[in-house]
C-alpha cells in the first residue's frame, strides 16, 4: 500500500561528491534506507522503510557528472509489525515472492553550482519502470572519521503513486499518493 521503494532511489543522489574525479562509492548497509510514507484513510500518516538497499555510485565532480545502480531487497520492508510486514509484502502490494527486489539507474544528475540538486532515473518496482526524480536535499562529502576513506552522504525525496506500480488496492481510500525519502552513505573503493 505504500511503497515507492524508490528509496533505493536516494542513493542516486550521490551523483558527484566534492572529493576525486570518477570515483567509485559503494553504499554503507547499515546508513543507508529508503523510508516511504503515505495517508492511511486520513487518520494517520503510515511511516515504513526498507531495511536493504545496496548500491553502487560514481561521481566526476569536476565533469559534474555521476551515476548511481541502486538494489532494494522488497522482502526487507519493515513497517514495525510482523503481521503487517506480511501484508504489504503479498501480492497486492510489493509481491516479493515474485518481485524480490527493485532497482533504481540514474541517467541524468543535476547540479546546481558544484553540488548535485537532482538525480533522474528510472525505478522498477514490480516489474514495472517508470521514471522517477530524486530532489536532494542534504549532501556532503568528507573524510569518514573511522573508515579513513572519503564518504559521501545525501538526503533525497520523491513522490510517486502507488497506482502506477500496480499497488493499487483499497486507494483511494489508502492514500495513493507516496512521499520516498532517501538517507544513504557511501564509502570510497
Amino acid at each position: 500500500m505504500r511503497r515507492s521503494l524508490p528509496a533505493f532511489l536516494l542513493a542516486a543522489a550521490f551523483a558527484a561528491p566534492a572529493f576525486a574525479q570518477d570515483s567509485t562509492y559503494v553504499t554503507d548497509p547499515n546508513h543507508t534506507f529508503a523510508r516511504f510514507s503515505y495517508s492511511h484513510m486520513g487518520y494517520s500518516t503510515q511511516l515504513s522503510r526498507f531495511d536493504k538497499v545496496s548500491g553502487k555510485i560514481t561521481l566526476d565532480t569536476a565533469a559534474k557528472t555521476g551515476s548511481a545502480d541502486i538494489v532494494i531487497d522488497t522482502r526487507s520492508a519493515s513497517t514495525g509489525s510482523p503481521q503487517f510486514n506480511e501484508h504489504i509484502q503479498g501480492a497486492d502490494f510489493l509481491d516479493t515472492e515474485a518481485y524480490p527486489t527493485a532497482t533504481f539507474k540514474s541517467h541524468q544528475i543535476k547540479f546546481k553550482g558544484d553540488v548535485p540538486d537532482e538525480v533522474d532515473g528510472e525505478l522498477t518496482l514490480k516489474g514495472i519502470t517508470k521514471p522517477v526524480v530524486l530532489k536532494i536535499t542534504s549532501f556532503k562529502c568528507m573524510v569518514h572519521p573511522m573508515a579513513k576513506k572519503e564518504a559521501c552522504g545525501a538526503d533525497a525525496v520523491t513522490h510517486l503513486k502507488r497506482t502506477d506500480f500496480n499497488m493499487g488496492k483499497y486507494a483511494p481510500l489508502v492514500g495513493d499518493d507516496v512521499t520516498v525519502t532517501v538517507s544513504v552513505e557511501a564509502i570510497k573503493q
